[in-house]
């Protein structure tokens, strides 16, 4: 898939280019209003085999409603606070240090379940998938404000171009049985 946003100038990166590190405050940044995205390894970077992305996760707050990918497995690796997640039928709790992998096909989602900041970071195999938080910064403004939510409809179109399935209505049931909050209930 080859969207506008995927034509950056990137390219594979190789040896002869030089060494190549990525500091702690490189790489594009959004703030997608449930979570932050900081872009460190595009597909196009690594020949598509992944990409990497950091997770900054407010206090209590649900990232995404419940949802599956049909293309890339998820591999998150927790480097500050705690994450909650429930994958498939089990919640799971990982702490700093822990990999929590979300297979394809696999109805999961995820969250920061404590009163002080988490942070993971997130490998996607195969990339690509990053660019679907590109595209919804681009929808939203990079806001994080309620008001600034895509449209449903928008932003179910957008998930299906990347073999992405959600459901919207699992936000309130998530939030009350884990005690956390998501703009989409501000926004309600």
């Amino acid at each position: 898939m080859n969207t506008p946003t995927q034509d950056a100038g990137r390219v594979r990166f190789d040896a002869s280019q030089g060494p190549r590190i990525v500091g702690p405050n490189d790489g594009k940044a959004v703030d997608l209003g449930s979570v932050g995205v900081r872009f460190m390894t595009w597909a196009e970077e690594t020949g598509g085999g992944f990409s990497l992305v950091e997770h900054p996760i407010a206090p209590r707050t649900l990232v995404a409603p419940l949802h599956k990918h049909s293309r890339e497995d998820e591999y998150s690796f927790v480097v500050e606070g705690r994450m909650g997640a429930l994958l498939g039928d089990d919640v799971v709790y990982a702490g700093v240090g822990d990999l929590a992998f979300k297979p394809r096909n696999q109805w999961h989602t995820f969250w920061n379940p404590d009163d002080r900041p988490c942070r993971i970071l997130e490998v996607i195999s195969p990339g690509g998938f990053e660019h679907f938080f590109d595209e919804v910064a681009a929808l939203t403004g990079d806001s994080s404000a309620p008001e600034s939510l895509p449209d449903p409809a928008e932003l179910a179109d957008l998930g299906a171009r990347y073999g992405l399935e959600f459901d919207p209505e699992s936000v309130p049931r998530l939030c009350a049985e884990h005690g956390l909050t998501h703009p989409l209930l501000e926004a309600s």
